[in-house]
């Protein structure tokens, strides 16, 4: 994993076998199934439910700096531990929970790369029992909006009052308006497409078989093929903003790119802003 720009950001599945217990260590899963921690985690992973404790259930935004102090403090988190996070589907949520420890300042956050599909093909442990944790104080800084994208950037870029890419990181279904949302997905907008100008590089084909990340040249090929180069801001989207956060990881910290920021309202904002511009043509997939 030496290639990548910021290697320090990703543990693999045994370095995490060997330093999982580590005192100044704290495994957290985030999974899209929810239920996924009851039926098998790694030994001394706390599991965070990121409808109910990464997402505020009133407003349409993030948990608050208090709230997320506390999740942190319950979990076991001072500021200077070491957090490594894992998670089904690739790690998007996982991402997307890292993403959040930036936002709010916490220096040490990292992914296991592959997830749990990695750590499980691979037959290690799994148990069921709840992580034993002590609390602790936390006390976050930020937030660091320089990672984070609001719609009004968001329109910048597409009607090109400034420089940058958006990155549409959704299915290509997604994309071309054929569906709003993936199947069983309840968060959804009144009308499909993408945002005008925005590349289509499904988030999944940053990924191996196996979970983990594809090599830098694979990925340069990937994102520089579609223009996204790293010159000017890069604002990647999807739904909600979890498989955008997975790219936002890629582009940041494994490709290096200087400027590139989350936009979390993504398409279930964007699709329900009234007068907001829509495409939906098939050949904007295949720029």
């Amino acid at each position: 994993m030496s290639e990548y720009a910021h290697p320090e950001v990703l543990v693999t599945t045994e370095w995490v076998a060997e330093h999982g217990k580590d005192p100044n260590v704290r495994l957290i899963e985030v999974d899209v199934d929810t239920s996924a921690y009851d039926q098998g985690h790694i030994a001394g992973a706390v599991g965070w439910n990121w409808q109910t404790q990464l997402q505020d259930n009133v407003r349409r935004d993030l948990v608050d700096k208090p709230a997320l102090e506390r999740l942190l403090a319950q979990s076991g988190v001072s500021n200077d531990t070491t957090v490594i996070l894992y998670g089904d589907n690739n790690n998007w949520f996982a991402a997307y929970a890292l993403w959040q420890l930036k936002y709010y300042g916490h220096k040490d956050a990292r992914l296991m790369n592959g997830g749990r599909k990695k750590w499980a093909a691979e037959n290690r442990p799994l148990i069921t029992e709840p992580a034993k944790v002590t609390p602790t104080t936390y006390r976050a800084s930020g937030p660091d909006q320089s990672i984070r994208a609001h719609k009004e950037e968001v329109a910048s870029i597409s009607e090109k009052k400034k420089a940058g890419h958006l990155v549409d990181v959704r299915s290509v279904d997604e994309f071309t308006g054929k569906i709003i949302a993936p199947p069983g997905m309840t968060e959804t907008a009144q009308r499909a497409g993408h945002v005008p100008g925005a590349a289509n590089i499904p988030w999944s084909q940053a990924a191996r078989e196996d979970g983990t990340f594809k090599s830098v040249e694979d990925l340069k090929q990937l994102y520089q093929g579609k223009g996204v180069t790293g010159d000017g801001e890069v604002i990647a989207y999807c739904r909600i903003g979890e498989r955008s956060s997975h790219t936002w990881f890629v582009l940041k910290y494994l490709l290096g790119y200087k400027n590139v920021k989350n936009y979390d309202g993504s398409w279930t904002e964007w699709g329900n802003l009234v007068g907001a511009p829509i495409e939906k043509d098939l050949a904007a997939a295949a720029r």
